[in-house]
């Protein structure tokens, strides 16, 4: 019914009155599930489902948001300075194909601002990771990523480096070799300055649109680098035939149902390179139980939802949740943690 019903808003307006509720979400009573406990990068998770950056850009709603049951919420993506994004129209349903177009551009109230909210959270509430990015007008990039880094980098529980929004121009050249490598031995170096403190897990979050040697030559700078993981995948520049929708040709990046194909077999294949070595996170399309449990079989420790609580409302998350229960026993295992890369070994074998 709520989604129903926010459906009948512009969505920029829409987004803005869910996040206005979920920042009021009080403390809400949940039924253990010992089975689906995980790990993220040595974080320990009570279960893999997570809320993925761009719905709380801002650092204003994540404690509700833990409230209502998220395992982890990820907020950003956060610039240095704060910046208004592109001007509106900037975000469409394409009700017809179950997905979202953005153009949102990085909008937020920039780093000092999330810092502070941020500096005031319960960290025993549970998992929280900051998104951070680049100022559009910035003519330094890796000193924006280093700027995101050090001021938060104490506050949270982990960082993940955004290199492949299409909506920046320019933003996803830096997933280039030739860029990437001297981007992340910079912040992994920084990192290891920090006097105090423990180091959190560093994510870099890739585009779903690289082609064979780019996917091989991340995961090689991944783990060279020396970070923890990968956020498998951002929204996507292609346009499938399939879409349906009057919005189909709008720029920007594409999410929802149309991604999920691609970007599951995209974490498929980094998960067969990675060989274990990387924590991955599952993002794109996903709406049901077995969605989620497709990306954990595929190599997911944990996954993340937006675009499928567009259009499933938020019962989406214990739907999951009891989804992913069942088919652990149809599949007669006993923990969540058996099914990662579950399908990787079954094609090996």
């Amino acid at each position: 019914m709520f989604a129903a019903l926010a459906h009948r808003l512009p969505p920029e307006t829409a987004h803005g009155l869910a996040l206005w509720c979920a920042r009021a979400i009080p403390p809400l009573p949940r039924r253990p599930r010992p089975r689906l406990a995980t790990a993220l990068a040595g974080l320990p998770l009570p279960h893999p489902v997570g809320l993925a950056a761009g719905f709380d850009k801002n650092a204003v709603a994540f404690r509700g948001l833990l409230n209502f049951g998220f395992a982890f919420v990820e907020v950003g993506t956060v610039t240095p300075r704060p910046q208004p994004g592109n001007p509106p129209p900037r975000l469409f349903r394409l009700v017809e194909d179950r997905a979202l177009v953005n153009r949102m551009g990085f909008n937020n109230d920039g780093i000092e601002a999330v810092a502070a909210r941020l500096a005031r959270r319960d960290r025993a509430a549970g998992v929280v990771g900051a998104n951070i990015g680049v100022n559009r007008d910035s003519p330094d990039p890796i000193s924006d990523y280093l700027t995101g880094i050090e001021r938060l980098g104490p506050l949270v529980d982990y960082l993940v480096v955004n290199v492949s929004s299409p909506n920046t121009p320019g933003l996803r050249d830096w997933q280039r070799p030739e860029r990437l490598a001297p981007l992340l031995s910079a912040l992994v170096r920084r990192l290891g300055e920090r006097e105090t403190g423990r180091r959190p897990p560093l994510f870099l979050k890739i585009a779903p649109d690289l082609d064979p040697a780019g996917e091989e030559a991340i995961v090689t700078l991944a783990l060279d680098a020396g970070i923890d993981g990968l956020v498998v995948a951002n929204t996507t520049i292609a346009r499938p035939p399939s879409l349906r929708s009057p919005w189909r040709e709008e720029p920007g990046g594409l999410s929802g149902d149309p991604l999920f194909a691609p970007s599951t077999e995209l974490l498929r294949r980094i998960a067969r390179r990675a060989r274990g070595r990387l924590a991955l996170v599952g993002v794109g399309g996903i709406d049901s139980p077995e969605r989620a449990y497709a990306k954990i079989r595929a190599g997911a420790c944990a996954v993340q939802l937006y675009t499928g609580l567009v259009y499933e409302g938020p019962g989406l998350l214990r739907r999951i949740l009891d989804g992913l229960e069942r088919l652990l026993d149809r599949d007669r295992l006993d923990r969540l943690d058996q099914a990662i890369g579950l399908d990787l070994e079954a094609r090996a074998g």
